[in-house]
């Protein structure tokens, strides 16, 4: 998967540091997915106004303390509870919504194709 990923991502314009970061954070979103969301996850990857997009949502039972806030870096010494926050350091957007019938996040980060 993250193979796919990045080959899609590039051809969309990441590169470099940016797209490595970018497989990162899908992966870790990927890896909590089905680790955490019932064992089967969902990833859409897509291009729009000069970021490359992408979502993973799972039908798992939801996170319990579902944050509105940016998240906060875990403790070092934390075995688990790393990859939501990797997802965002790494991206430039983050989003997450998370319900009794699944979570979904979508990341993005803007291309080096952009205008901007």
């Amino acid at each position: 998967m993250r193979h796919s990923v990045a080959s899609c991502a590039e051809a969309a314009g990441l590169a470099g540091d940016r797209l490595d970061d970018f497989v990162v954070a899908v992966n870790e979103l990927l890896t909590n997915a089905v680790r955490h969301g019932g064992g089967v996850g969902r990833v859409a990857l897509w291009s729009a106004d000069g970021e490359v997009v992408c979502e993973v949502s799972d039908s798992g039972h939801g996170l319990r303390d579902a944050r509105q806030e940016p998240s906060v870096r875990p403790p070092a010494d934390q075995p688990g509870g790393w990859g939501l926050w990797l997802a965002e350091e790494l991206t430039d957007t983050f989003q997450l919504t998370t319900g009794d019938k699944g979570t979904t996040v979508r990341v993005s980060s803007r291309s080096s194709l952009s205008k901007s």
